[in-house]
C-alpha cells in the first residue's frame, strides 16, 4: 500500500487479522476493500472492541435465470407475463415559458 496507510494486525481466535477503527475505515474504505479483495479479513473496531467483520464475498456460479427460477418454484415471486414497454410516449408540449428560461431569470 502507498502513502501513510497504517493498519494493525491483531490475533482474534488464533488467526492474525487486520483491525481498524470506524474512523479509519471511513477515511480509507477503498484501501481496506482492496486488501479484502486480495483475501485478507478486516475487523472493524469501536473503541478497541470488535463490532463488525469485512470478508471477501465468494463468487457465485448461478445465473440470474436460475436464481429467479428457484424463487418462482418456492412461490416467492411471480415473473412478468408481458413485455415491459421500454419506450416512453411522445413528448408533451405545453404552452408558456421554458423552465430553463425561468431558472436562468431567477439567478440574475
Amino acid at each position: 500500500m502507498k502513502g501513510y496507510f497504517i493498519s494493525k494486525v491483531t490475533t482474534f481466535g488464533g488467526d492474525a487479522v487486520l483491525t481498524a477503527g470506524i474512523k479509519d475505515i471511513k477515511n480509507h474504505l477503498s484501501r481496506y476493500l482492496n486488501r479484502v479483495k486480495a483475501g485478507e479479513e478486516v475487523i472493524i473496531t469501536a473503541r478497541g472492541k470488535p463490532v463488525a467483520r469485512i470478508i471477501q464475498e465468494k463468487q457465485r456460479e448461478r445465473s440470474m435465470a436460475s436464481v429467479l427460477a428457484t424463487l418462482v418454484a418456492r412461490g416467492l415471486i411471480t415473473l412478468p407475463t408481458r413485455e415491459i414497454a421500454k419506450q416512453s410516449g411522445p413528448p408533451v408540449s405545453l404552452e408558456g415559458r421554458d423552465v430553463s428560461d425561468m431558472v436562468l431569470e431567477s439567478r440574475r
